[in-house]
């Protein structure tokens, strides 16, 4: 099997907005993406704009192609997909297999692990636009990285390839780490949107904008009392 410090041929399940960002940040570290799925018209468009040239396979021609699959599909569907594959014994031993979802470790990954497979759980903390944003976006960020701890170094070489910083995460861990996730960006997007419609009612022109500056230096200030409890907010 190679390793994350040669070149791996990646495959690449689902062309959403996280899939073809991972693969267009490790295409960028070396390494080949030999093909991802695509089913609709605007996950194809997404996947040619971000991995350009590169063939658009169904799920089992890409898993036989691949030493590094991966899963960017959401989590409710996860389970079925590897289960099915497993099925039909499309998972191959020594193989790399490595999903994105948040709130579950490898443990979902057990059917592909019952035929050699090697297990990966990566998940990036942060918000995917699915363009090539995401890539600067992606080096100021952490990723989840859960898996056996034979393999946790390889994980871990992944995230550092694609730009970000990598964290371990225990299994049992993995709920906590996605709703500590979903809270952050679920509140970020509530609280913006309510402040917008205010200004946008009493007829200021381009409130998000005006609030721009407010809401970046106030999630600023909150995480470093966050980072040093005893800096407080300035009154």
């Amino acid at each position: 099997m190679s390793t994350p410090s040669g070149r791996l041929g990646v495959g690449i399940v689902g062309a959403g907005r996280v899939g073809p960002v991972l693969g267009a940040a490790l295409a960028g570290a070396g390494h080949a993406i030999v093909g991802i799925s695509a089913v609709s018209e605007a996950s194809r468009d997404r996947a040619e704009a971000m991995l350009p040239g590169v063939p658009v396979l169904e799920v089992p021609d890409l898993i036989e192609r691949s030493e590094l699959v991966i899963l960017a599909v959401p989590e409710s569907e996860l389970q079925s997909l590897v289960a099915g594959l497993a099925a039909t014994g499309a998972w191959q031993p020594g193989q790399l297999v490595l999903h994105t979802a948040p709130g579950v470790g490898t443990s979902v990954l057990a059917p592909a692990m019952a035929a050699g497979a090697i297990p990966l759980a990566i998940n990036p903390a942060m918000v995917f636009t699915g363009t090539s944003i995401d890539l600067v976006r992606l080096r100021e960020s952490f990723c989840a990285v859960t898996a056996p701890t034979p393999v946790q170094p390889i994980g871990q070489a992944l995230v550092v390839e694609m730009g970000a910083e990598p964290i371990l995460i225990a299994e049992a861990d993995r709920p906590a780490w996605a709703e500590a996730v979903s809270t952050a960006t679920s509140f970020s997007s509530a609280i913006v949107g309510q402040a917008v419609g205010l200004l946008g009612g009493i007829g200021i022109e381009s409130p998000g904008s005006v609030l721009g500056p407010l809401v970046r230096s106030s999630v600023e200030t909150a995480l470093q009392n966050a980072v040093d409890p005893g800096l407080g907010l300035v009154e």
